[in-house]
């Protein structure tokens, strides 16, 4: 394989953000809170596998569309400006090919499962399609980002049981919560950059709040993970994933109290450890049900 077909090789996979896995995780989670949940700790092996590759695949074609809409904005910020679209080294139709056989990698997948699913995946990918756009017409697209990374709740669900029950849509709050609030410190990391480039954000919305309103979506958070353990009628390892969630709340918070640039990014980071612990308590509680 020639030099130059590997350096293409390579700037798709920085594309489609390979290299910074955070993202895939923090999609992951709550897909799979909810299979564990939808399928009683026993998801169905297809399923599960469906939906890990699905969310891979998803994942990768959001940061091929994110590039796409946000070209532009990248140029002029540091943090982006070596991305290959900003930087020229991939062209913004070899982009959305891309994007569309990502899609219809994703479309593969969920075609293996009940027409159900099938119908709300196109919801799935028509979020995925449109929050990078969001972002210049309101200051909420980290709710939308959350709807996005959430849908696959529901889906899950659908999945594995044929229909999308109240405990769902509880769940897909908890996620969306969740996800406007890292994504928020995630937005305080590049607030200065959007301001000056007139891009919107729930950091520039809160202003001065901003931490106190991230903690405020945070206690909903562990509110909505709580009532999902009481009707479940989960035991005591889920909440004990839940206080270790709990905990790192508080360490957030403190990354974060003096806005620094590199801490609000660690909190966002530390976010895939919160995740984790949720989803360690979920699944140590199934399989000590069991015995």
């Amino acid at each position: 394989m020639s030099f130059s077909v590997i350096n293409r090789l390579r700037d798709y996979a920085l594309l489609m953000r390979l290299d910074k896995p955070i993202g895939f995780f923090l999609l992951l989670w709550p897909t799979l809170w909810a299979l564990l949940i939808a399928g009683e700790g026993q998801p169905d092996l297809q399923v599960l596998l469906v939906f890990i590759l699905g969310v891979l695949l998803m994942r990768s074609a959001g940061c091929v569309i994110n590039d796409f809409a946000d070209v532009e904005i990248d140029r002029h910020v540091t943090r982006t400006q070596n991305r290959p679209l900003a930087a020229g080294r991939i062209t913004r139709v070899e982009a959305i090919v891309l994007f569309i056989l990502l899609c219809l990698g994703a479309l593969g997948l969920v075609l293996l499962l009940n027409t159900l699913t099938i119908m709300m995946s196109f919801v799935g990918v028509f979020l995925a399609a449109t929050y990078p756009f969001m972002k210049r017409i309101t200051y909420l697209p980290q709710v939308y980002l959350g709807a996005a990374f959430g849908w696959a709740v529901p889906m899950a669900f659908a999945a594995q049981t044929g229909s999308v029950p109240a405990i769902a849509w509880l769940l897909f709050t908890a996620t969306v919560l969740w996800a406007t609030a890292y994504d928020t410190m995630y937005a305080m990391v590049d607030r200065g950059d959007d301001l000056a480039l007139g891009v919107k954000s729930t950091a520039i919305l809160f202003g001065e709040f901003d931490r106190k309103i991230i903690g405020a979506i945070q206690v909903m958070v562990l509110v909505c993970l709580v009532m999902i353990g009481v009707q479940v009628e989960l035991g005591w390892y889920y909440y004990a994933g839940v206080c270790v969630a709990a905990g790192l709340v508080f360490y957030q918070q403190r990354l974060i109290r003096y806005h620094e640039r590199e801490e609000c990014f660690r909190a966002f980071l530390n976010n895939n450890w919160f995740g984790a612990a949720v989803f360690a308590g979920l699944l140590l509680d199934y399989v000590f049900q069991q015995i």
